[in-house]
Formats: C-alpha cells, sequence, structure tokens
C-alpha cells in the first residue's frame, strides 16, 4: 500500500510540474521604477574643516537654526532647516555687493534693495529683501572661522579669505559665493589640501 501511495505522490508531482511550456511573445516587461530625484554630486569635504553644527545652533519661537557671522563681522548668515540658506549685511541695511540688483520685491511687492542673499532646497540662488529678523541671530553669532564648513539640515556652508561666503543647498547642489567683490551663482568648496 505504502508503494502505492509512494508512486502516486510522484506522479503528481511530475504531472504538476510538466505544464505547458513557456511562451515568449517577444515583450518585454516592464515594472514600475522608484528612481526618484538623484542627489548632486558635491565636492567632497574633509573632516578637517568640519565646523560642529552644535556650535552654532539658537532659537527663535521654538525653531533651531544654525546662525553663524563672519570673521570680519560684516555679514550675518544663517542655515534655517530644511527651508533656506543664506546671509545678509550685520543690521539688515542693503548689501552692497557687486553684482548684486539694484532693487528687488519685498513680501508686499515693493521694489526694495535687497538685504540679503538666498538659497533653497530647490531653485536658484537669489536676492531678496527678507523681513526682520531674516538672518540675524537671535543673540550674539559664533564667528565661523576660515576654510571651515558648517553642514547643517539640507545645507552647507563656509568662508574663505579668498572667495568669500559659500553656501549651497545639498539637495539641488545649487549655492552662492559672495564678497563685498563679487557675486556668483555657484557654491565654492574648501579646497581639501587647505590647513
Amino acid at each position: 500500500m505504502r508503494a502505492i501511495t509512494l508512486t502516486s505522490a510522484a506522479l503528481l508531482l511530475v504531472a504538476g510540474c510538466s505544464g505547458g511550456g513557456v511562451v515568449d511573445t517577444g515583450e518585454w516587461a516592464t515594472f514600475p521604477t522608484s528612481a526618484g530625484p538623484v542627489a548632486p554630486q558635491l565636492p567632497p569635504t574633509d573632516s578637517v574643516h568640519l565646523a560642529n553644527a552644535f556650535d552654532f545652533v539658537g532659537y527663535t519661537q521654538d525653531q533651531a537654526a544654525y546662525y553663524f557671522a563672519t570673521p570680519s563681522g560684516r555679514w550675518q548668515c544663517a542655515i534655517l532647516p530644511r527651508d533656506k540658506a543664506g546671509c545678509q549685511a550685520k543690521g539688515g541695511g542693503a548689501l552692497s555687493i557687486a553684482g548684486a540688483p539694484d532693487t528687488v520685491r519685498d513680501a508686499e511687492g515693493e521694489e526694495v534693495p535687497p538685504n540679503a542673499i538666498v538659497v533653497e532646497p530647490e531653485g536658484d540662488p537669489y536676492f531678496a529683501a527678507l523681513a526682520e529678523p531674516g538672518f540675524a541671530p537671535p543673540e550674539t553669532a559664533k564667528v565661523l572661522p576660515f576654510n571651515r564648513t558648517l553642514i547643517a539640515a539640507l545645507f552647507r556652508c563656509n568662508i574663505q579669505e579668498k572667495t568669500g561666503v559659500s553656501c549651497v543647498s545639498e539637495q539641488s547642489g545649487r549655492g552662492f559665493t559672495f564678497s563685498s567683490d563679487e557675486f556668483r551663482p555657484q557654491y565654492t568648496e574648501v579646497p581639501l589640501d587647505t590647513p
């Protein structure tokens, strides 16, 4: 009896596996892909050049942000997490940067001199007329030393003696570099061989 059961089971197994052959229709199967936007390739940052982001945290209206000043004290800058990064003249006055437009539209649509340079997660950097406090810190901002890069919440910024202040969106790869002498709509990383 056992031999009959084993034989029957083997026959059922063979019959089940020997069904119809594979039919090639000549069509390729397509599968949906979840390839989202590809992160831009940013220049490498040497860990020697990294600033400790916690040293630059400040709080306004229960919101943490990263505030820093330039070594000259002329510019106040901030990284507002996942929103924007940028700089303004200390005191919020006109920028006086070569290459800046004479006027931009403020929040009310009025033409006014720009008081800030901004980069958001997406889009090109731009000059803006920010309402107070703009990028001004809630208390005195710590100076970001030359050749140090502050990386926080989708953005990175640095200050170099040769090129000035530079910030970039790590999401889009778009950024700016400026000094009182010029504005360039591109990020400038601290060179790897810089001390």
